[in-house]
């Protein structure tokens, strides 16, 4: 299982690299498309609505706002209203979970139209921030924050590790890796802005990392509680031994909505 993660970390990470460096704009655009149609199959796989009856709803709850966003840009106020209402959707079922448990009592049109709705309103947030000025280098920098908040958080917590985080969300999460992924993230940002030379002040810099950490582990634990409320493991299969689209995304939408809207 290691080998398998590693072998399909190291033609991913080169790829998605390469796509965002160097595709054009309109290319980036037709990928985030598809990839946002494959996260709407997975959400519909693992709640159980993998069937024509549920079309309409993936139609309109996700793949409306999924080319909305893309083709017709941010579209004003809604292009982040309605996205915040999906954010705070995705954590009231984080805190649902951890109070009541998951099982059949969140399954549902209810989880469906939320799975939607997340992948319809967040996922183009990933063109429109890499399309938009600079936005090669603002994407790369979210994703390396994000890398970095997850990798501290994972070693922190493993060999320090004590009070359990959400244990009924992710049970292997715990209060010091969060604060260890966020002190990371933090030193991570500030050696990154002095490497290739930023303009912002220190207090700006150490806020924005701190942000993007925070918005990562929450993302992260709002993909587990959207696993965890369907009753399944991973979201899919697409990444051999990093299971689907949305496990591999889940720590990014939150950050790359808010990113996108910090350096208009």
């Amino acid at each position: 299982m290691l080998r398998t993660r590693l072998l399909t970390a190291a033609i991913l990470l080169p790829a998605v690299a390469a796509l965002v460096l160097f595709a054009p704009p309109w290319l980036f655009t037709i990928v985030n498309a598809i990839a946002g149609i494959w996260g709407l199959y997975e959400v519909a796989a693992m709640t159980g609505a993998l069937h024509w009856v549920a079309i309409p709803l993936f139609a309109v709850v996700g793949g409306v706002p999924l080319f909305g966003l893309l083709y017709g840009g941010d579209l004003g106020w809604v292009g982040w209203v309605v996205p915040v209402i999906v954010i705070l959707m995705m954590l009231s079922l984080v805190v649902r979970i951890e109070i009541y448990g998951g099982g059949e009592p969140f399954r549902g049109p209810r989880l469906v139209f939320i799975g939607a709705a997340y992948v319809g309103f967040l996922f183009p947030f990933f063109a429109l921030l890499r399309n938009s000025p600079s936005g090669t280098y603002w994407l790369l920098l979210v994703i390396l924050l994000a890398v970095v908040s997850d990798s501290g958080a994972y070693f922190v917590g493993r060999f320090m590790g004590r009070t359990k985080l959400a244990p009924s969300v992710s049970p292997n999460k715990t209060v010091e890796g969060a604060v260890g992924g966020l002190v990371a993230t933090v030193v991570a940002g500030w050696l990154l802005f002095k490497i290739i030379g930023g303009t912002w002040d220190i207090g700006r810099i150490l806020l924005f990392a701190a942000i993007i950490s925070i918005l990562a582990q929450l993302g992260d634990l709002a993909g587990s509680a959207l696993k965890r409320a369907a009753g399944v493991k991973d979201s899919g299969w697409i990444f051999p031994g990093h299971g689907g689209l949305l496990d591999r995304t889940c720590s990014l939408v939150f950050a790359l909505f808010f990113a996108y809207y910090w350096f208009r």
